[in-house]
């Protein structure tokens, strides 16, 4: 490890904060871990150093109460879904950001590295830099192709968490055995992606990556989470621009969510 790597404070102890924290122990790279509890001194240190929130979408409003006004410039979100409303209204819009490519399957399982996670804002090159001296890939974005990184990831999400749950199978059973209707259901989702934010990602490049990811983690277990960050806000955007997305909403009835007409 490099004397230069950076100090990152990391809050939230679930599975993805006490993987990354365990793994950075067992390297020797420095990290402060925050649970519910303890920790929360950590905070109290000079602005400069990353604070690595990893808590689930849900608890974030509460989390931030909780940071000193001085610190919330360092604050880096890596919550998957549509986040950067939520962070805009909050006056966080221009916080870092972070889009985290390894699986975590249970608490206290080791990572399981997926591809390079990404990073974009003022915190991100510390954040690979330290990422790095874990052992884990990663890498540094500009604005606009992390909000493509960032579409990207909402339809793997909420299409393979969709399937997944529909058809009680894994994400490699989704590529291998629901194609045609993951390609329909992932064109629903990027058309509404492309209206409601402007970024347009061409279909069958994106496919091919969605289906390579997945390929990583084939025994991974998708399902509809975080609704409001996920397929809830395909489903508002569609709703509100007039997007038809029939076989979304199909598939969603068939989960067992009711939607209105």
């Amino acid at each position: 490890m490099s004397r230069d790597t950076p100090s990152v404070t990391m809050i939230g102890a679930g599975r993805v904060g006490l993987a990354l924290s365990t793994r950075a122990q067992e390297a020797g790279v420095p990290c402060n871990l925050v649970t519910r509890i303890t920790g929360w001194e950590a905070l109290s240190g000079a602005a400069g150093v990353p604070i690595l929130v990893t808590t689930r979408n849900d608890d974030l409003e509460a989390v931030v109460a909780q940071v000193p006004e001085e610190r919330r410039s360092d604050l880096v979100f890596v919550q998957n879904g549509m986040l950067q409303p939520w962070l805009v209204s909050r006056g966080l819009g221009e916080c870092s950001r972070g889009l985290l490519y390894f699986a975590v399957p249970t608490r206290h399982a080791p990572v399981a590295p997926g591809g390079a996670s990404l990073f974009t804002g003022a915190r991100a090159h510390q954040l690979v830099q330290w990422f790095g001296a874990v052992a884990l890939d990663a890498r540094a974005l500009e604005p606009h192709a992390f909000a493509e990184a960032e579409l990207e990831k909402l339809i793997w999400n909420a299409a393979f968490g969709l399937l997944c749950q529909r058809f009680d199978l894994s994400v490699g059973a989704v590529v291998e055995h629901k194609a045609a209707c993951l390609r329909d259901l992932v064109a629903e989702m990027a058309q509404v992606g492309r209206a409601a934010l402007g970024v347009d990602l061409a279909l069958d490049p994106l496919l091919a990556r969605l289906c390579r990811y997945s390929m990583t983690i084939p025994g991974y277990l998708g399902a509809v989470r975080d609704w409001p960050w996920r397929n809830g806000w395909v489903e508002g955007e569609a709703v509100r621009m007039g997007i038809a997305t029939p076989l979304h909403r199909e598939l969603l009835h068939g989960a067992g969510y009711i939607l209105k007409k």
